[in-house]
């Protein structure tokens, strides 16, 4: 498996995160994490179920509000200036909900309505081709398979050429050649300048995709920085481990305290489900 290669060539960062909490009715969800992102990296958010990972992609998102900290988006406060901060970024969940009554390229023409994108003529016919939905151009939503879904949504997310790219296990549901298709993809985007969020399961992909790897331990960070230095944090008995095996490693036992945590108890992430009343976030 080749190493990934980190972009050297945008180093502007297009994600901070500083001192995230999430609560709900006073147990911690996430704990006071800091988080960066630069433009041309691939990093990948990892950990166990209930780690806080969902948790903090909403948060960057807009969809939920923080308990306490700072989330910028392109420099825009997500709190403060959110349109702005939308506009400069695209997430797509692990289950995407389209419209079902839409067709591919309806969806297309109200995303890029939405975002004023000028040159959908062009671009909308690039993205349908490489995603190998062309034949499915007039299919209604309702009516394509999980993986076509899957793929109708990243075009939807890339259609307005976003800064920040939060993707929720994307290759759920694809078929191998899908999949090769949307590593190539993600990695093109990455050398043209955005950065982008990988959060999965499937560790094995994130080894080969991310530049950067963040680790999630109940709520807490565990871990960040370049993949290599992972290894280099456990000591020589890492060398040669796969991503896999470090994996486990950080996340055995308790998680450190991170400064700023209020110590009250932690509690899973709410899951893939609605976010709670009044908590979601339109985009624009």
């Amino acid at each position: 498996m080749d190493e990934p290669v980190e972009s050297t060539a945008h180093p502007k960062s297009v994600i901070e995160v500083r001192g995230f909490q999430k609560s709900y009715d006073g147990t911690v969800a996430v704990a006071g994490i800091d988080l960066d992102l630069a433009a041309g990296q691939i990093l990948g958010l990892v950990g166990p179920n209930g780690a806080g990972k969902t948790t903090t992609l909403r948060a960057i998102c807009g969809i939920i509000p923080p308990t306490r900290g700072r989330l910028l988006v392109a420099g825009h406060s997500i709190a403060d200036d959110p349109v702005n901060a939308k506009r400069r970024l695209a997430y797509v969940p692990d289950d995407p909900r389209l419209f079902d009554t839409l067709t591919v390229c309806e969806h297309l023409e109200f995303m890029a309505s939405a975002y004023n994108v000028p040159d959908l003529a062009m671009l909308g016919p690039t993205l349908l081709d490489q995603f190998e939905l062309t034949p499915k151009r007039d299919t209604l939503a309702q009516e394509l398979s999980r993986g076509m879904r899957q793929k109708v949504a990243i075009c939807c997310a890339f259609l307005h050429d976003p800064l920040a790219i939060l993707l929720d296990e994307p290759l759920t549901g694809l078929d191998p050649r899908g999949i090769r298709e949307m590593k190539d993809a993600i990695r093109r985007r990455a050398e043209a300048g955005a950065g982008v969020i990988i959060s999965s399961h499937l560790l094995s992909i994130v080894e080969d995709l991310c530049t950067h790897l963040f680790v999630l331990h109940r709520g807490r960070r565990v871990f960040t920085g370049p993949m290599h230095e992972a290894r280099a944090m456990l000591g020589e008995s890492a060398a040669g481990l796969s991503l896999e095996e470090i994996f486990f490693r950080l996340t055995e036992g308790e998680p450190p305290v991170v400064d700023g945590a209020d110590g009250a108890p932690l509690v899973t992430e709410p899951g893939d489900g609605p976010p709670p009343p009044g908590a979601g976030a339109r985009a624009p």
